[in-house]
């Protein structure tokens, strides 16, 4: 018997952000928020924490976003809070996206891959961050995984810090910049959906932050696929900025929030209720 494809990512995102709106919440366990919310900086913390944070959201929330350096902090028993996470945010119907930003080559690419796209592995999630800047070539591995996983991947193009501009910025020889050519490679991947009218399972990461700069402007974010935008709350973007940055491919951003929510802890029905004035704000702007 022939085993079915999976659905792939971008469909099962889209349907999410139909029924759940667009918001993308990150489990960001900070030192600094540990001890906002009462709790040591030590793994019982970071257990408490992700619990509660999954506990609250992960069934009202698209997407769940776990940034895996402030478990990985923890060695191996940090991992297993992590992987206790992807399980339960996963049963609960939220999709989750791995915040790892993985970039190497070749078979180590592969094992990036494997520990994050693997169906059988214990870190396996809907989809997970990427770096592009050992060439975009470099990320086949994690791109190829995604499309027989059916998950997918958000690779790094206009980040929201203001050091990646002097990669980012930098203009080819062909007069294109670092960003555009990796925005028009995402598009070629999700092409194959986009044919179909579905929304691709390549996206890409692109700061809430940017405004109308003049870089950005002549960028073409239409991909066909998911725009993830962190910076909103704590870097100082809003839901009211999104139309500038997004222009006409608002309908497929993924806005991401983390201490903007995470702040109003631990009290579980004060974290519901940010996500939701969240959710409801990007919700209006986009529309």
């Amino acid at each position: 018997m022939t085993t079915p494809a999976p659905t792939p990512f971008g469909t099962r995102l889209r349907a999410a952000m139909d029924a759940r709106g667009p918001l993308c919440v990150g489990i960001d366990p900070h030192a600094s928020l540990l001890a906002d919310w009462g709790l040591g900086d030590d793994v019982a913390g970071l257990e408490r924490f992700t619990r509660t944070v999954v506990d609250a959201l992960a069934e009202r929330v698209a997407v769940l976003k776990p940034q895996s350096a402030f478990f990985e902090r923890f060695g191996s028993r940090g991992i297993a809070v992590l992987e206790r996470a992807v399980a339960d945010a996963r049963a609960a119907g939220a999709l989750v996206l791995m915040d790892a930003k993985r970039g190497d080559i070749g078979s180590t690419m592969a094992a990036y891959a494997s520990a994050y796209l693997d169906p059988a592995g214990p870190l396996f999630s809907d989809a997970v961050t990427v770096s592009p800047y050992l060439g975009f070539g470099s990320l086949r591995p994690a791109l190829d995984a995604a499309r027989a996983a059916g998950a997918g991947v958000f690779v790094l193009a206009l980040t929201s810090n203001p050091e990646g501009t002097e990669v980012q910025h930098a203009v080819r020889p062909d007069g294109s910049t670092v960003a555009a050519t990796v925005l028009r490679a995402l598009k070629a991947e999700n092409a194959a959906e986009a044919a179909e009218g579905r929304l691709g399972s390549y996206g890409a990461v692109v700061g809430a932050t940017l405004g109308r700069a003049p870089e950005e402007a002549c960028v073409d974010l239409t991909i066909d696929g998911p725009l993830l935008a962190p910076g909103i709350g704590a870097q100082g973007a809003t839901p009211a900025d999104l139309p500038a940055v997004f222009g006409p491919a608002i309908k497929n951003v993924v806005p991401s929030v983390s201490r903007g929510v995470l702040r109003h802890g631990p009290d579980a029905a004060s974290l519901v209720a940010a996500a939701s004035r969240m959710a409801e704000e990007v919700r209006a702007v986009a529309e």
